[in-house]
């Protein structure tokens, strides 16, 4: 809520400097321009959220984000679940804020990671998520990267994690529908292996 008080440039390159001395990636939390323009010239890796309070992205923060290659983790439904007992209208303009910068970062080239706020968020159905993710112009191919090869790439695991592959670990995860048909799906989990072991089964009817 106003005022919104960022931190210092300084201290997040400090903090950036110091997570990445020890080979560690520095994550950021921004809630308007500001601060997510000092999280990006500051040095960190990952953006945690849209910043909806902020307007549309324009170039400015779009160039900014782009030279310094950062990933960005939309979470678009926490907004949903942010604003469930506004309005209907106020809560929809808040939203398809958030899509549109998704839409704009996605359209730029930028590097997408899933994730949700479960834990902070009491419903764990991503089902949403993909929804949005899909509204901002992203294909089923796509956001499955974002759950697996992007990811693997950007924690530098890629050599050994993120796909199916000879000689990589056996994770995986088996869906009951067809993501390409409707990306909903990639939430009916049917199965999930790790390490070739099964680790949870559906109770389906």
């Amino acid at each position: 809520f106003p005022p919104f008080v960022s931190l210092p440039e300084s201290a997040i390159q400090a903090a950036a400097e110091e997570a990445h001395r020890r080979g560690k990636l520095a994550f950021a939390h921004p809630t308007n321009a500001a601060g997510l323009l000092a999280s990006v010239r500051g040095g960190v890796d990952v953006l945690v959220h849209t910043t909806p309070q902020s307007g549309p992205w324009d170039q400015t923060v779009l160039s900014a984000m782009t030279q310094k290659r950062v990933a960005l983790i939309p979470t678009l439904k926490l907004w949903l679940y942010e604003l469930r007992h506004d309005r209907t209208s106020a809560r929809d303009r808040f939203v398809n804020t958030a899509v549109g910068q998704l839409r704009a970062w996605h359209a730029s080239g930028g590097l997408i990671l899933f994730g949700t706020d479960v834990g902070y968020m009491s419903d764990y159905d991503p089902s949403e998520e993909y929804a949005l993710m899909a509204e901002a112009g992203m294909t089923f191919r796509q956001i499955l990267a974002s759950l697996t090869t992007a990811p693997a790439e950007r924690f530098g695991e890629s050599s050994r994690l993120g796909r199916i592959a000879v000689g990589f670990p056996a994770d995986l995860v088996v869906l009951t529908k067809d993501p390409s048909q409707n990306v909903r799906a990639f939430a009916a989990v049917r199965y999930t292996l790790r390490d070739g072991k099964l680790i949870y089964r559906a109770f389906l009817p």
